[in-house]
């Protein structure tokens, strides 16, 4: 859990791999000079040959990060509950689209359509489908084992999917490389740890004004990268820093802005929401970017490709790219979304249900890492996008009070109280 908050102790690991990834940079470094921090996670994470996603991705025990789905099954049951729960406060739409962002090994995704299964008589009228955006050929074939046994087909003669298949429980699932593939239509979006690996731009103000901050070869230490401030403003710097900007240091991910008003807009059209689940801030942090290796943190800049780099997300910066489009609900902690989920209600019936002591304290203990503030509870949040008529009733000028209270929306209903 140690990548699940900045600052969450752990040894720079040694620097390992090939060093085919690190031999690339720095030839394009010596040959065009430094590279922006967007253009060094980017190669670092998704380079076709090399890179961290495309190669390995280590999600799980084995791997370099643990996320909330693979520690406990009730995180993916409550989160299946919050899109039945949504989809009835809308009215039961006869058809709906679960579409997932970086889905990971599949556990999240997984567990909600086992929910989905359990309430198959409240859901039986409605089409279901599942839409998986994922850009690792690694992870699309490990997801594919775990929600169809791995009976899948290339989809040659539908350009935008390039995998489809029919999941355990009898739904159709399709894989695509871009949000624009998925069809549109009334959909429910998840992104649980999508945003953090992002690319970002680091600025620093100093003295002359905002820099940008890029990573460059050090010319004392061959083949060793060091990170310098750009010698005049670069076009992000006049583009991304927002001119009431009070910190030193700012990090932006303008590629989850682009991708915000991508949801906002579809929801607008289509209907649905959207859940985003993600360590960050509200708009309060300067420097989170970090890497992870074997659980443990590692040096953002040595042995590029072989570690997970990730930065914490500025949800007052995904806000304000909704641009009120849709209504934004949170950010709030996962340990308040996830009681007002019902998960102690979840835990006693585990508790009760499970025969040995092995079981019991495993759910404790999972229990314990997504509530305990010090652990997942605090760092992790939830945001959602909303329809605003989901807010607030459309103006009836008629019978302005025959209005119906509109139901709360679960997991944020304080939020609503309030």
């Amino acid at each position: 859990a140690a990548r699940l908050c900045s600052g969450a102790g752990g040894e720079a690991e040694a620097a390992g791999g090939d060093g085919t990834m690190l031999r690339h940079l720095a030839r394009k470094l010596r040959a065009s000079g430094p590279v922006t921090v967007a253009e060094y996670m980017r190669e670092a994470l998704t380079n076709p040959g090399q890179g961290y996603y495309t190669r390995r991705g280590g999600v799980g025990e084995s791997g370099d990060f643990i996320t909330s789905p693979e520690i406990s099954q009730v995180f993916g049951e409550l989160i299946g509950i919050w899109y039945v729960s949504e989809w009835m406060a809308m009215g039961k739409p006869n058809t709906f689209q679960l579409v997932e962002l970086g889905p990971g090994r599949g556990t999240l995704t997984d567990d909600i359509l086992r929910v989905f299964k359990q309430l198959a008589s409240v859901l039986s009228k409605c089409d279901v489908s599942v839409h998986l955006v994922e850009v690792s050929p690694k992870l699309s074939e490990i997801q594919a084992v775990m929600l169809t046994g791995g009976k899948v087909q290339p989809n040659p003669e539908d350009e935008s999917a390039y995998m489809k298949g029919i999941s355990k429980t009898g739904i159709p699932i399709f894989w695509y490389r871009d949000i624009q593939d998925v069809p549109p239509g009334y959909s429910f979006y998840l992104a649980h740890e999508f945003f953090d690996a992002l690319p970002i731009h680091k600025f620093q103000r100093t003295e002359k004004g905002w820099r940008e901050v890029l990573v460059d070869i050090d010319p004392e230490v061959p083949d060793q990268l060091r990170f310098v401030l750009s010698p005049s403003r670069t076009p992000a710097t006049q583009n991304f820093i927002q001119p009431e900007e009070t910190r030193d240091h700012v990090e932006v991910c303008p590629e989850a802005g682009v991708i915000v008003q991508r949801l906002a807009s579809r929801i607008e059209k289509d209907g649905g929401a959207a859940l985003v689940a993600d360590y960050g801030h509200d708009g309060t942090k300067t420097d989170t970017f970090r890497g992870f290796r074997n659980h443990k943190l590692h040096n953002v800049l040595s042995a590029p490709g072989t570690a997970d780099l990730t930065a914490d997300v500025d949800f007052s910066y995904l806000r304000k790219m909704a641009q009120g489009r849709t209504a934004t609900l949170g950010p709030i902690k996962q340990r308040e979304f996830l009681k007002n989920m019902g998960i102690d209600l979840r835990l006693q019936m585990l508790l009760q249900n499970s025969g040995d002591t092995a079981t019991r304290e495993q759910l404790l203990h999972s229990y314990d890492m997504l509530m305990n503030p010090e652990k997942m509870g605090d760092c992790f949040n939830f945001f959602a996008l909303l329809p605003h008529h989901r807010l607030v009733h459309p103006e009836k000028k008629d019978k302005p009070e025959s209005k119906s209270p509109l139901p709360p929306v679960a997991g944020f209903n304080e939020l609503l109280l309030k």
